[in-house]
């Protein structure tokens, strides 16, 4: 019998001969990305690849994951939906708006939406959330994973718009997005810096981390809204 410890709210770890992070699969019988399904007493959960996911290489970097079962989220940068996914499966109760510009990338989504009531996808730019505002309501917690130079500024436009008071914003800084020639590490000094000072609203950095060995050059943040 597999061994099932909870890490967080909505996340485990599942031991079935090693160890794998794994969500309760909102969409039993289904997968995502060729993930594995795990059942354990009537359950059924899914393994959860860091290597494919900001988030759950923050998970194992020893984050703390601001979510819970009844969580309103805006998941900047959804792609094909892989994250997503195990975001849904957490906030079983609750909702995922997530934002995607690629229309490729939304084709497939679309698909995994369709099955999950819990997930609104948006095809938008990050960039320009007044062309969403019509379809997004207060969230608790803004992810943002998006391949664009001004990473701090959307997560503070966004934040403006749609961040509850007591909000967390987690973000995945890419440092090859912002600079391809620059020091990683001075990159994400200065995004770090513009987040803290540079947009409204302001945000209290609570942990920055590098995602290593999961993901290069890129830098794990969880803040929160300034008071």
């Amino acid at each position: 019998m597999p061994d099932v410890r909870t890490l967080s709210d909505g996340i485990f770890e599942v031991t079935k001969g090693k160890k794998q992070l794994a969500t309760k699969n909102l969409d039993p019988g289904k997968t995502v990305y060729g993930e594995k399904l795990i059942p354990v007493e009537g359950i059924e959960y899914r393994t959860w690849d860091p290597r494919r996911s900001k988030l759950g290489a923050m998970v194992l970097k020893k984050f703390n994951i601001p979510l819970k079962e009844d969580s309103k989220v805006l998941y900047l940068g959804a792609a094909s939906g892989t994250t997503v996914s195990h975001v849904s499966d957490i906030v079983s109760e609750g909702a995922v708006y997530a934002v995607e510009f690629a229309p490729r990338s939304m084709r497939d989504f679309i698909g995994l939406a369709s099955r999950r009531k819990n997930i609104i996808p948006i095809l938008a730019d990050a960039g320009k959330p007044a062309s969403y505002a019509h379809i997004v309501e207060p969230v608790d917690l803004i992810f943002q994973d998006v391949a664009q130079p001004n990473q701090a500024e959307i997560a503070a436009r966004n934040a403006a718009r749609f961040l509850t008071k007591g909000g967390y914003l987690m973000l995945s800084i890419k440092a090859r997005s912002i600079d391809t020639a620059a020091n990683p590490k001075e990159v994400f000094t200065e995004e770090v810096k513009k987040l803290e000072q540079a947009f409204e609203p302001r945000f209290e950095i609570l942990t920055a981390r590098d995602l290593m060995p999961y993901h290069e050059d890129h830098l794990g943040v969880l803040a929160k809204l300034k008071e």
